[in-house]
């Protein structure tokens, strides 16, 4: 696989670190995402988490229209919307308004997972329509039709249709992936014909047998002749390998306190991190969890990424950029995050599509 075979992707939870206001977070989601879109990035995907201190991507489909706003080339979905959180009706007209104003360049990511804890869930289905887990397969397929030009038809008791559409008169609809971390949504997304994603961030476990059963099972639909993939992954690239760590070391320690059931504020400064005594058993997790990142020197990191893609033979790779930023820097940027990205880009995009 050559450089030029190779894309690169952002998955971005908008983290809220110590002094920032939601909305200085969010101004340096746009400023990352400009960055992405000018170094030649494939796509930018924002996740949907409730409730978190250091997480400000809430609402998915609002702040795609923030960021397709701000940029000119790059696509921008969700990494994606949990669907059992929300009707999808209502999913379907929301991004068939995106699509509407950022024509081609909007993709619909679809998780099963609530992306919250059980009290946010609760909270959720008793103050507006929900969706059942178990109808999971049938919300997806009925995004489907919303979104298609012809739309669906619902059958009355009287034997007459009624029919639905998403918009009006849609020319162009958002490309629909199906997101999973299991046996499930690979055999899910195989079986409707749509692209997949694995989440190979969240522990790099599962990937290959979860990618085995996609492409053997895959049945081409309208949505897709073939099976399409790609992988996500936790990346920090610097300058030094030592300063990569340095810069990954708060992202670590927060996702140690969420497994250990800890509570969590605003996400460390990097001096912070440094400055902070973590338990015995947080300690070992965060060792466990810097074997699974890529942490390291820019040139090592963007072998690391190529020789992914090659191991699971993706052409595409989504990368989470967990820098973290200095005390000092600017409170409405993430330089770090912006670092990770350029060095990446400079390292494996072709040269045509950076800058």
């Amino acid at each position: 696989m050559s450089a030029r075979e190779l894309k690169l992707s952002v998955l971005d939870l908008i983290p809220v670190r110590t002094g920032q206001r939601s909305a200085d977070a969010v101004a340096a989601t746009t400023a990352l995402a400009i960055a992405a879109d000018d170094a030649g990035y494939t796509r930018y995907w924002l996740a949907e988490h409730h409730n978190m201190a250091s997480v400000a991507s809430t609402n998915p489909p609002v702040l795609i229209g923030v960021l397709a706003a701000r940029t000119t080339r790059i696509r921008v979905g969700s990494g994606g919307v949990m669907l059992p959180n929300h009707a999808p009706l209502v999913i379907a007209e929301q991004f068939a308004a995106l699509e509407a104003s950022a024509p081609g360049r909007i993709d619909l990511g679809i998780g099963r997972a609530p992306g919250s804890d059980p009290v946010i869930s609760a909270l959720l289905q008793s103050s507006g329509h929900t969706s059942d887990v178990d109808t999971f397969p049938n919300n997806v397929t009925d995004i489907i039709k919303l979104l298609s030009p012809d739309g669906a038809a619902l059958s009355l008791r009287g034997g007459q249709t009624y029919p639905l559409r998403a918009t009006p008169n849609a020319d162009g609809v958002p490309t629909v992936w199906l997101l999973g971390s299991s046996d499930y949504s690979a055999r899910l997304a195989a079986k409707l014909g749509l692209p997949y994603v694995f989440a190979h961030h969240f522990s790099g476990e599962g990937t290959a047998e979860a990618l085995r059963l996609y492409r053997s099972q895959f049945q081409p639909s309208e949505d897709a002749a073939e099976p399409r993939t790609l992988l996500t992954a936790n990346v920090v690239a610097a300058a030094t390998a030592e300063e990569a760590h340095a810069l990954a070391l708060p992202q670590l320690q927060q996702m140690a306190r969420l497994r250990t059931g800890e509570r969590m504020d605003a996400l460390p400064t990097v001096e912070e991190a440094a400055a902070t005594t973590m338990t015995a058993a947080q300690d070992a997790m965060i060792d466990r969890m810097r074997g699974m990142w890529i942490i390291d020197e820019a040139d090592a990191a963007a072998r690391r990424l190529r020789e992914l893609a090659e191991q699971f033979d993706v052409d595409e790779i989504m990368v989470s950029p967990g820098a973290s930023a200095h005390a000092g820097d600017p409170i409405d940027r993430s330089p770090a995050r912006e670092s990770t990205v350029r060095l990446l880009a400079e390292r494996l995009l072709a040269p045509a599509l950076v800058g």
